[in-house]
């Protein structure tokens, strides 16, 4: 694949989660859709489209691969997509996708750690970078966002970043990574649907919400995770986790465009602590001891 091609699909895919914050937000905060239903609609149009992807190209290709994923990460899946929306009650675009986005890399670094990788100097102190900015914007004052939304969020990410561990765990980035996520939807579906109907007392939904939630399932979700795959293939392991910074970033400008929200110096501060820290430790991969 070509290196342009290559950097199309990136932007696409980029474009794509950072899209899931703007839409979540949208729906929750400007239509009458509750999180429940937002996050069951979601799941259940990312697995048929993630379904699709998979039988048309391998129809394509003259095959046949199994849907295969698991039930414990289809559970974080459930978990992460759950929290995230109803942290998107409250939470700015921007807001949610930075703490999201460190609360990922934290996790997944946190688990190197505990695994026995050692970080260096440049990577001790990125890792201090980054900790102290997500503490930073969630300490008390005028700017900080509120508390339940915060922790929910920061939920999402603990549960995302173990998805993600689980599918490098399990070597799904070299077996079929579309067809484990597929399979990884369609197994968080009746998790999602218990949660709505637990939630019924409570369910509201409105035209506006469904469709933004559709595109967030089938677009930003579905079609998102399947570029993202595809560009993989041309990018460097340090390269894919270094290109993620952007998201948070487009996540604010897509909020202050789109949904006028406002973005704090606090706010400001705290991205340039954790995306830069971030950025030190995986530009620099720690060493196993």
């Amino acid at each position: 694949m070509s290196r342009p091609i290559t950097l199309l699909l990136t932007l696409v895919a980029m474009l794509a989660f950072a899209g899931n914050s703007l839409l979540c937000r949208m729906a929750l905060a400007h239509t009458g859709i509750d999180a429940a239903s937002f996050t069951a609609i979601r799941l259940v149009s990312g697995a048929l489209v993630l379904w699709l992807v998979v039988q048309v190209r391998d129809r394509g290709q003259n095959k046949q691969t199994p849907l295969t994923g698991s039930w414990a990460s289809a559970l974080a899946l459930f978990v992460y997509a759950g929290a995230f929306s109803y942290a998107y009650f409250s939470l700015t675009a921007a807001t949610g996708a930075l703490l999201l986005f460190g609360m990922v890399q934290v996790t997944m670094i946190g688990y190197g750690l505990w695994r026995g990788e050692r970080l260096g100097l440049q990577q001790s102190i990125g890792m201090l970078f980054a900790v102290t900015g997500l503490v930073g914007l969630l300490l008390p004052g005028l700017a900080a966002p509120p508390l339940l939304g915060a922790l929910l969020m920061l939920a999402a990410g603990v549960a995302w970043g173990v998805y993600s561990l689980r599918g490098k765990a399990t070597g799904n980035a070299a077996a079929d990574p579309t067809s484990v996520t597929a399979g990884n939807f369609l197994r968080s579906v009746p998790m999602a649907l218990s949660l709505s109907l637990l939630a019924m007392p409570w369910m509201a939904v409105d035209r506006a919400g469904v469709l933004l939630a559709v595109a967030s399932g089938a677009l930003a979700s579905g079609l998102g995770y399947a570029v993202w795959y595809t560009a993989l293939r041309g990018l460097a392991a340090t390269s894919a986790a270094t290109v993620q910074l952007s998201v948070p970033v487009i996540a604010a400008v897509g909020g202050t465009v789109f949904l006028n929200e406002a973005f704090s110096l606090r706010l400001a501060l705290a991205s340039v602590a954790v995306l830069g820290g971030v950025a030190l430790v995986i530009l620099k991969p720690a060493k196993p001891l």
